[in-house]
């Protein structure tokens, strides 16, 4: 992490415009140092210094943003700015994000807290801050133009409130939502409990992240915005697989993992080896008689979903959207299938006007995991991914959850691959096959068939008659 106390000497709040009538000058003195973050690895969980203790939450491929106490409220500084992302290794993205990422880092803070967030503007249009699914008063609301006047370049503004909601959020610009949103303006915000709540219980592993996509040509950096579906990389906080980190627990350990969709279509995510309940929404804690036992919860649009499960099988476990064109990266979306089509005398003749020319999807499209042709600068592998038994042939949004057994508690390093006991792992037949008995009763079904009659039969048409009295002609 770094800070820029330098730049804010001349972006100080005497330059800025407040969005609170009721900060005091003395709160005003002096901003709250911004902190940035440039690596994209999954930071430690940020331990509360200040203020109330909480459990604090790890985001995947992320961090939380660190606070200060001045005079009982809890103070922020977010950065709107331009940003470099790294989505997997070998490839970047230019976004906008807040303090050197997309998405911006998450906000941690326990109920009742009096929470001040210093906005400032360093992209080169205007925006607002949207406290997505919050209680807040009116003009803190985030949306420019009608609760509040825009922040424009290299203004600072000053959101702030109270808060009163236990649960999940999110943040994001409510000003040129399709500019800046689909070039990765958001972040999560977590409200902790401030006492033991009925509905939330305590677990050792907290997890979240934010789904995201983005339409990025092979060999170029900058999303188009002007896409509505058809994205071509699909990504959890901006990561693409294999540039998401795994979620590492130990085995028994309760675990939480916050899912926001801020993407233009719905998500099911699936988790393999355990069942999990929902236990929360962005509209807050899911009473115990409304849950159930799942494998796979849809998250829709603007929605949010926490799930809670007991981490008792040791193994790798995939974790993935299930939509099976969202594990997969940079594509083109008109490619016809050719499964089946035999290009040999085709491709004979096109190579030899066309050396480097490629026949694509005959056999199936796991080989583009496996293939070393030439990719444009900055471009990964459609499907990608070495695992221990060879290519996993997935992108987008895949990883995987590591339970160990001997995992310590609080440690969240990846513990490398999973060691399968003797006998537990699936394995090639090589002995004898017999004839499948299905073959000795082909054709004979449940129902009988019935014979038509080979005779010619006599089909008589009757033509409805013109009962209006006219000839029809």
């Amino acid at each position: 992490m770094s800070t820029r106390r330098e730049f804010f000497k001349a972006a100080s709040i005497a330059g800025g415009a407040v969005a609170a009538s009721a900060i005091s000058r003395v709160a005003l003195a002096a901003l709250p140092e911004p902190v940035l973050q440039t690596t994209p690895d999954t930071m430690p969980p940020l331990i509360p210094s200040t203020g109330r203790v909480y459990n604090p939450v790890v985001t995947l491929n992320g961090w939380t943003l660190p606070w200060r106490m001045n005079q009982g409220v809890k103070e922020f500084h977010l950065v709107a700015e331009p940003v470099v992302r790294e989505m997997a290794p070998g490839m970047k993205a230019h976004l906008w994000g807040y303090n050197g990422q997309s998405p911006g880092p998450t906000i941690e803070v326990v109920e009742g807290d009096r929470v001040r967030v210093f906005v400032t503007n360093k992209l080169p249009e205007h925006t607002s801050v949207h406290w997505h699914g919050q209680r807040v008063p009116n003009g803190m609301d985030g949306v420019s133009g009608l609760t509040q006047a825009a922040i424009m370049p290299g203004k600072t503004f000053v959101y702030e409130f109270v808060a009163r909601r236990v649960g999940t959020f999110m943040y994001h610009p409510h000003a040129d939502e399709m500019t800046q949103m689909a070039m990765g303006m958001m972040g999560f915000w977590v409200t902790h409990p401030k006492t033991k709540h009925p509905l939330i219980d305590e677990v050792q592993r907290d997890f979240c992240f934010l789904l995201n996509a983005y339409d990025i040509d092979p060999g170029s950096y900058t999303p188009k915005i002007m896409t509505m579906l058809d994205f071509n990389l699909w990504s959890w906080n901006s990561r693409i697989f294999p540039g998401i980190d795994t979620l590492n627990v130990r085995q028994h350990d309760k675990v939480r993992i916050r899912i926001g969709n801020l993407t233009m279509t719905n998500h099911p995510i699936h988790l393999h080896g355990h069942e999990f309940v929902v236990t929360g929404t962005d509209g807050g804690a899911v009473p115990k008689s409304a849950r159930w036992p799942e494998v796979t919860t849809d998250v829709a649009v603007g929605q949010m979903r926490q799930i809670e499960f007991v981490a008792d099988e040791e193994g790798d476990w995939a974790f993935h959207c299930h939509k099976s064109h969202h594990t997969m990266n940079a594509m083109g979306h008109e490619v016809p299938t050719m499964i089946g089509v035999d290009h040999q005398g085709v491709a004979d003749k096109i190579t030899n006007l066309i050396p480097d020319y490629m026949v694509m999807a005959e056999r199936g499209m796991a080989d583009m995991g496996e293939m070393e042709m030439p990719l444009p600068d900055n471009t990964v592998p459609m499907m990608t991914g070495q695992g221990p038994f060879g290519g996993v042939a997935m992108g987008g949004m895949f990883s995987m959850l590591k339970v160990r057994k001997n995992q310590k508690a609080g440690d969240y390093k990846d513990p490398g691959w999973y060691q399968h006991p003797h006998g537990t792992v699936a394995f090639e037949w090589t002995g004898a096959l017999q004839e499948p008995a299905r073959f000795q009763v082909e054709g004979a079904g449940s129902m009988p068939r019935v014979s038509m009659p080979k005779t010619e039969i006599e089909v008589q048409v009757r033509k409805p008659q013109n009962t209006s009295g006219h000839s029809g002609h």
